[in-house]
């Protein structure tokens, strides 16, 4: 395998790691808040479906992530009034929103565009356009510095360039701000951060609205940058996918920048080898297209019981009277 063939998986790997990123980020926020949130993956959906269709409408592409981010925040506050007004399960509530958000997208688009769930195909300014990084052609040719900046980071979208910038952003938040710390200690002792006199309820909903947010730009990234257009469950699990990574970077932002990018080299390697040859044995497809989803259970299996999740997830508060 020549350096070439590298550079080319490792920049197929940002641009698929990049809604994972977006969504695992959005899981963060919420479960370090105390709120599980299962429905990463309808969000997703719901915000890739709204923004392909505003895009087209528009032709902007910047409206159709204005829209995805709404889409996506209506969504994340249906959780919240659900989990944490009504104190309801919050495992329910978000598999009732992958539901929704599956059978609604398919619906909407066909009464809308009539295109059997898709959205017509996105050109010009409907869709994000790739960046050439300062320097990137004149570094092009530099050992390991060329390869890295000026082939791998460069030609990427905007959203990519800032998905990557969320990750330090995420760990300034959480741990150098009183609003992080806050978060944090909504997630391990509810009880405790509402003696202080700070309201559980509105830093929980401030998480699942970052959340929303977040999960709107990771949608809106899927089917106007790294697609044209919208189509049928195009999420394809990323959602549960993100949980994984989530999990096994245990919940921190770094770790989960590492995880996500293993996600999607996994995919980059199918996509580049859809049969991959050993020598002693050939890979089929079917187990190429699969090796993602198949690492999720793995991680989910043996990483379930050593990670830590914060310790009032899942449990919605109750205030002492």
């Amino acid at each position: 395998m020549d350096i070439a063939t590298f550079v080319q998986i490792f920049e197929s790997t940002l641009r698929l790691a990049t809604p994972l990123l977006f969504a695992c980020l959005a899981g963060l926020f919420s479960e370090r808040a105390g709120i599980f949130d299962i429905g990463l993956e309808g969000k997703l959906l719901v915000a890739a479906f709204f923004s392909a269709s505003i895009a087209y409408v528009t032709g902007s592409a910047w409206l159709g992530l204005a829209a995805g981010i709404g889409a996506s925040v209506v969504f994340s506050l249906i959780h919240g009034v659900a989990s944490i007004t009504f104190r309801g399960n919050q495992l329910i509530s978000g598999v009732a929103i992958n539901f929704l958000a599956a059978g609604m997208t398919v619906v909407v688009a066909q009464s809308w565009f009539q295109q059997g769930g898709r959205t017509p195909p996105l050109v010009g300014d409907a869709r994000f356009d790739r960046l050439s990084l300062p320097f990137a052609n004149a570094l092009h040719d530099v050992p390991v510095v060329g390869q890295i900046y000026g082939q791998i980071l460069n030609q990427h979208s905007i959203l990519v360039y800032f998905g990557l910038l969320c990750v330090p952003l995420t760990w300034w938040v959480l741990y150098r701000t009183r609003f992080g710390l806050r978060l944090r200690a909504v997630g391990e002792n509810p009880a405790a951060v509402d003696t202080a006199g700070i309201s559980v309820v509105r830093l929980r909903y401030a998480a699942i609205v970052i959340a929303g947010v977040l999960c709107g730009i990771g949608g809106a990234y899927l089917s106007t940058a790294l697609a044209a257009g919208f189509v049928k469950d195009m999420s394809a699990g990323r959602g549960y996918i993100a949980l994984a990574a989530l999990i096994f970077a245990k919940w921190r932002p770094w770790h989960a920048l590492g995880a996500v990018l293993l996600f999607g080299m996994l995919e980059a390697i199918a996509n580049r080898w859809p049969n991959l040859d050993l020598g002693i044995i050939t890979l089929p497809n079917q187990f190429m297209t699969a090796l993602p989803y198949i690492l999720t259970v793995v991680i989910l299996a043996g990483f379930v019981g050593k990670a830590i999740p914060p310790r009032a997830g899942g449990e919605p508060y109750v205030k002492e009277r």
